[in-house]
């Protein structure tokens, strides 16, 4: 778990108020990451159960992604996030998430792009924005974003909500994606001083590329299609203009 992703479960969850049961996919606690890996806190007074294809700290249930036990529309929200890369089985894994999300329920995903390859059952996949938009088409509203730069980000996110999309969602989409851009900055503000001296220090040694890429790293931008009351498909541009960029 890193502190961007946690940040970015931490704004969906102020921001959609999202509804219990909630369950999480991917929920086993990394020894030592206690302090960061445990959601739970996130959402206050709502059921929650961690699943995971193994026993550990933070699992309730033992389910397999691409085949979960859970009946259809039965999951008000999911939450999977660092897990999609481990499952090799990608496509199923989505669509078994989307058969058990209730109607009207929200969905939080993340996967890392540029990340080394890291740890338990195997590291299988990077998966691009456009990729998990296209998973995650066929719920009613579907909203994709990255950070980092826009050809090679660092970390890929989504937000889903199956129809029937509630009237509210567009405008706590836009609340959530100021909540995160603020959770990025204290972040970025955070961040000890030696390690922006060294960057500062080293920068003239590194490419455009990299330099950039470091410019970059705390900087999130959102796509999205919406479908409320009527269809409606939304073009990056009018969601920029519409609701805001967190760039």
């Amino acid at each position: 778990m890193r502190d961007n992703v946690r940040a970015f479960v931490a704004a969906a969850a102020e921001s959609f108020q999202p509804v219990g049961p909630v369950f999480e996919f991917g929920s086993f606690v990394v020894p030592g990451q206690e302090h960061i890996g445990d959601l739970r806190p996130l959402f206050p007074g709502r059921n929650y159960t961690g699943c995971d294809m193994r026993e550990g700290a933070g699992v309730d249930r033992v389910e397999d992604l691409s085949r979960l036990t859970l009946a259809d529309d039965s999951v008000p929200t999911i939450v999977c996030v660092e897990t999609l890369e481990h499952v090799f089985e990608v496509r199923k894994a989505v669509d078994e998430m989307m058969r058990v999300l209730a109607p009207g329920g929200i969905i939080m995903v993340s996967t890392p792009f540029n990340f080394y390859l890291h740890n338990y059952p195997g590291d299988y996949w990077r998966l691009t924005p456009s990729c998990l938009q296209g998973l995650l088409a066929p719920l009613g509203a579907t909203a994709v974003g990255w950070q980092g730069v826009d050809s090679f980000p660092h970390t890929v996110f989504a937000i889903g909500c199956k129809a029937p999309v509630p009237m509210w969602f567009g405008e706590r989409f836009g609340k959530f994606t100021a909540n995160f851009t603020r959770r990025l900055q204290t972040l970025e503000a955070a961040e000890p001083w030696r390690k922006r001296l060294k960057r500062r220090v080293t920068g003239i040694f590194r490419s455009k590329g990299e330099r950039r890429r470091e410019q970059s790293y705390y900087k999130s931008q959102w796509i999205g299609s919406f479908t409320v009351g009527e269809p409606l498909k939304t073009s990056r541009h009018a969601v920029a203009e519409l609701l805001g960029s967190s760039s």
